[in-house]
């Protein structure tokens, strides 16, 4: 038998996006429950790079300190290796300047600040978290949407959020335009064991027809190998690729034997696009379902995480009075449509003026 529920707001899907819009409309007195199609959050080669404008947002709601105990990496310059030499590309230390109070990158498991915003939200009685529910289907009437459906649940809200990611779910039955950029790369994810003596570094390596980043995690490499959109080598054979790789850079010789079979890399399929228009009556569309983003730069988590602050400070004050109206989706999309459209058009300039040519 199909459960019925009543909110104020629905969430659907548990992200960094999702998790931070509920934990802010938790804290300001609002209904909300969030609705994750897994048991868990562990998910490998997910994004995890957060930026010191996420890590200030965390520092402004007072979690930092407890956020900084979890696992992580600090990255405090990026480098590269274009000849076989590693040479600084750029720091971050500058950023103190822009009163940024953790002026680094924070690399942290995406499960882990998963599990630490749901931890933060669950001390709020309005949150509620429920797992192992796929949003399968929009209620509509009169046009408006007014609730989700999952196999088991039937959740009725004066919002619903799509947070649910690049292969959004809810989109696609809000039947919402896509605007789609040129992408001419996908990637190719896999661990390297990290051995001492190797840097401690994050750095890029570019040779003619190769890309790479190799992001220092403590104890392994991850790995992001970038190739032509459509020329997964997965279907040949490893240790033609293996020697690939020890070809560009003699020093991966033994970190090649971790890979043991095409099992141990993940295929993205890199895309970058967004909404034409991000809601319609009764749903808002915010992150990667609103935006899908280059792995470049390592921004995704923090545009979601930034939609997801935007939407919270727009829509708290209506959704507590009960007078939501769709101006005040439509704002939400005009806050946070221009950093998106400046981030993707910079990200479009690195993947034709840089990527493309690289991989030709």
């Amino acid at each position: 038998m199909t459960r019925a529920l009543r909110t104020q707001v629905c969430v659907a899907g548990g992200g960094p996006a999702g998790l931070v819009h509920a934990l802010l409309l938790a804290r300001a007195g609002i209904n909300v429950v969030v609705l994750e199609k897994h048991n868990d959050f562990l998910r490998d080669f997910r994004g995890d790079t957060v930026h010191p404008t996420t890590l200030r947002i965390m520092h402004e709601l007072g979690f930092i300190d407890e956020f900084l105990k979890l696992r992580h990496t600090k990255i405090n310059r990026v480098c590269m290796d274009a000849d076989g030499t590693i040479r600084t590309f750029g720091s971050f230390g500058a950023l103190r300047l822009l009163r940024f109070p953790e002026p680094y990158i924070a690399l942290m498991p995406q499960w882990d600040f998963l599990d630490f915003l749901a931890e933060k939200a669950a001390d709020y009685p309005e949150f509620t978290l429920i797992r192992n529910a796929e949003v399968t289907d929009l209620i509509t009437e009169g046009g408006r949407v007014v609730g989700v459906r999952t196999p088991e649940l039937e959740v009725r809200a004066d919002l619903v959020v799509a947070a649910d990611g690049r292969k959004s779910a809810v989109r696609a039955a809000a039947g919402l335009p896509m605007a789609s950029a040129h992408s001419p790369m996908d990637v190719l994810w896999f661990r390297l064991g990290w051995r001492p003596g190797d840097p401690q570094e994050l750095f890029g390596i570019i040779r003619k027809g190769l890309l790479m980043a190799m992001i220092y995690r403590g104890d392994y490499w991850q790995v992001a190998y970038l190739m032509p959109k459509g020329a997964n080598p997965q279907g040949g054979s490893l240790e033609d690729f293996k020697a690939r790789l020890v070809s560009v850079r003699p020093q991966l010789r033994e970190h090649v034997e971790d890979l043991k079979s095409w099992d141990d890399t993940s295929h993205l399929d890199v895309r970058v696009d967004r909404l034409k228009t991000w809601w319609r009556p009764g749903l808002l569309c915010i992150g990667d379902a609103a935006h899908a983003m280059s792995p470049a730069g390592g921004v995704g988590i923090n545009l979601a995480v930034a939609d997801a602050v935007a939407a919270a400070n727009i829509l708290c004050g209506p959704l507590r009075n009960g007078l939501l109206a769709d101006a005040d989706l439509a704002k939400v999309q005009r806050r946070r449509e221009l950093p998106t459209r400046i981030i993707q058009a910079g990200q479009v300039l690195v993947q034709d003026q840089l990527v493309e040519p690289n991989l030709a």
